[in-house]
């Protein structure tokens, strides 16, 4: 009996038994490591551990030019998303309505009183100024300007106008809506 030997592609053999290639040339599991990565896994968390507010990229530098590694950016997100060493990002609160003024209660007509400065346009596309002010316990309004500009004079002697004739006294004009703003707290101060 005479056997000879006969070259078969890889593809045509895989073909003939039935098998995937990709299943062929697989390294078996027994001869795989458990974690290719298992050492710049630990650098990494070291790093991370000394230098708490340092993101990937920071640390990615450090290996490649203080400690002279060739690793890929890459590779360092990826292990470093994968160890959970993501920098969370504080972003604080706004919190709405804070004043360096004091909070005064509207217990009272003639107390506290809120200004607002408005803007909308016609139909022509104009732009109009509304401008309000409002007695924050009865919720009276005192004051309506509607105009296309309004004028810090005219604001003014408006204001003048309305406090007057009442006896009040405006100390100041804050804009802003009821965040404990009132007139003693002022941004601009009336004659």
């Amino acid at each position: 009996m005479l056997v000879t030997t006969m070259n078969m592609s890889k593809r045509l053999a895989c073909t003939a038994v039935g098998l995937a290639r990709s299943t062929y040339s697989r390294i078996p599991i027994a001869q795989t490591p458990a974690d290719p990565d298992a050492a710049l896994r630990t650098l990494l968390r070291e790093y991370a551990r000394m230098n708490p507010l340092h993101g990937f990229r920071r640390a990615w530098a450090h290996m490649r030019h203080d400690k002279g590694m060739q690793v890929n950016k890459k590779k360092i997100h990826r292990l470093w998303k994968e160890e959970g060493l993501q920098v969370r990002i504080y972003h604080p609160r706004k919190r709405a309505g804070i004043s360096s003024c004091p909070q005064i209660e509207a217990d009272a007509p003639k107390v506290v009183w809120a200004m607002d400065f408005q803007f909308d346009s016609t139909i022509d596309g104009k732009a109009i100024k509304i401008a309000s002010v409002i007695d924050e316990h009865t919720r009276e309004s005192l004051l309506n300007i509607v105009e296309r500009s309004i004028t810090a004079q005219r604001l003014t002697d408006e204001l003048d106008k309305v406090f007057a004739p009442k006896g009040w006294t405006a100390v100041g004009v804050a804009d802003g809506q009821r965040s404990g703003v009132h007139f003693a707290c002022a941004a601009t101060v009336l004659p």
